[in-house]
């Protein structure tokens, strides 16, 4: 038989390292839902020329098609590669059924053909949230939205996280005052700033015709920040020494509200979850889509993996124009590989079963059965012992399943005891009234030692 061969990006789970992951994902939902988001789920396959668009996206995408099909009748599709894309088509295509401003949570694989490596996959699982508007978008909802995510992070046993926030318009309104024209191929530059450094940026920049007095602007305004508004200051002192207002039509203008944004952004999120949100104004996100608020999120001493989080607003959802928004999408492959292979988490056991009925002889397996049952129909988890062994094969057996109770039905047909293989404390029990405590009750995540 041939040896079976690994594909590369395509993360596979224990059943414990499963527990996390659900756990996760449930957390998540939770924390999503109790904000007031209602979920999707959208088809795993769009039209290839609209998933592909004018981006680069089309490199990254896995085409769908019958090995056998017959001809070119069929739709030519691709499996999804994010969750905005079908966003997009889904309130274009639903726009008369929903209520705007329509609040979205969306939690689904997706695939994409990149380069496998340490938190990146091919198929993986996000968690994004929106609001979107059919016309206008109210301000607050940046800061909502940002506060949400912190929420559900804060909500998962993680060190803490950092939301590096910056606002489009300030960058904007900056780079023009400085004499840059393509304002998002400059940030496309800038957002690499971490893989290739300031003076790859700088060449990168002079490539595209800025100036060297304009670079150094854009470099000195990247090493701006603060975790609170006072970054505001140093932003306006900067532009007054760098740049000529009286050329660039609006951009002061555009560079105030901008600034004015984003003090709202990082007190607002940090009022609600302090310690979260620092301005950051090396934070570029070079999607040429971003038109306000746009957020990075790293995780404290694993900054190496890059931002788990992050998103912003656009003025814009469906092609042609129309339901501005604001979102933000959690990596939740990457944060759960990590979490494993890091030691952040594991769970508190591999099964839910809380409980194994023990059974006497095969003759009585119907009375550890029924004892089942009765404890199921409470919502105590438990399976019954695969063979009527020796006590103390099925309490080893109990334990190598990670299962903590062992109930012992009586001779008689009677409840009988349960024993804690942990501690050996055995009690008289009742399967109508006994529940095992809470901690116990069903697997959990818990730091690993």
């Amino acid at each position: 038989m041939a040896r079976v061969r690994p594909l590369s990006g395509y993360p596979e789970w224990t059943p414990s390292e499963r527990i996390v992951e659900a756990e996760v994902l449930s957390t998540i939902s939770e924390v999503f839902a109790l904000h007031g988001f209602g979920e999707i789920h959208t088809r795993a396959v769009e039209p290839l020329d609209r998933l592909a668009g004018k981006s680069d996206a089309a490199k990254e995408i896995y085409t769908l098609g019958r090995l056998n099909a017959d001809g070119d009748s069929e739709a030519k599709v691709g499996l999804h590669f994010d969750l905005t894309v079908p966003f997009a088509r889904y309130v274009e295509e639903f726009q008369n059924d929903l209520a705007f401003p329509f609040r979205r949570f969306q939690i689904q694989k997706v695939w994409r053909g990149e380069r496998p490596q340490e938190g990146r996959f091919r198929e993986f699982y996000q968690a994004d949230i929106d609001v979107v508007a059919r016309e206008t978008l109210p301000a607050h909802l940046e800061i909502e939205v940002a506060v949400v995510m912190a929420r559900a992070l804060a909500a998962l046993p993680l060190p803490g996280a950092t939301m590096r926030v910056n606002n489009r318009q300030l960058v904007e309104g900056f780079y023009r005052g400085v004499g840059i024209e393509d304002v998002a191929d400059a940030l496309r530059s800038v957002d690499k700033l971490d893989k290739i450094g300031p003076e790859g940026v700088r060449t990168e920049l002079a490539g595209k015709g800025v100036s060297e007095t304009a670079a150094d602007a854009v470099l000195e305004l990247a090493r701006i920040s603060s975790t609170d508004g006072s970054f505001a200051a140093a932003v306006e002192d900067l532009w007054a020494s760098t740049t000529t207002i009286e050329d660039v039509e609006g951009a002061q203008e555009q560079l105030k509200v901008g600034i004015a944004s984003l003090v709202d952004l990082v007190e607002g999120v940090n009022a609600a979850v302090p310690g979260t949100a620092v301005a950051d104004l090396r934070i570029a996100r070079g999607l040429d889509y971003y038109t306000g608020a746009v957020y990075e999120t790293f995780l404290e001493g694993h900054e190496d993996l890059g931002s788990i989080c992050s998103g912003g607003r656009y003025d814009s959802l469906v092609a042609g124009g129309g339901f501005p928004g604001v979102g933000m999408s959690i990596g939740v492959s990457r944060l759960v590989s990590r979490m494993l292979a890091s030691g952040l988490a594991t769970a508190s056991r591999p099964v839910p079963s809380a409980v194994l009925v023990a059974v006497n002889e095969e003759e009585s397996r119907g009375t550890s059965a029924a004892i089942a049952d009765r404890l199921r129909a409470r919502g105590i988890a438990c399976e019954v012992a695969p063979k009527a062994a020796k006590f103390g094969k099925q309490i080893q057996f109990a334990d190598k399943r990670g299962i903590p109770f062992v109930w012992f039905p009586a001779a008689d047909g009677a409840d009988g005891e349960v024993k804690d293989i942990r501690s050996g404390d055995q009690v008289p029990a009742n399967a109508d009234a006994w529940l095992p405590p809470e901690a116990d009750a069903r697997p959990r995540i818990v730091p690993q030692a």
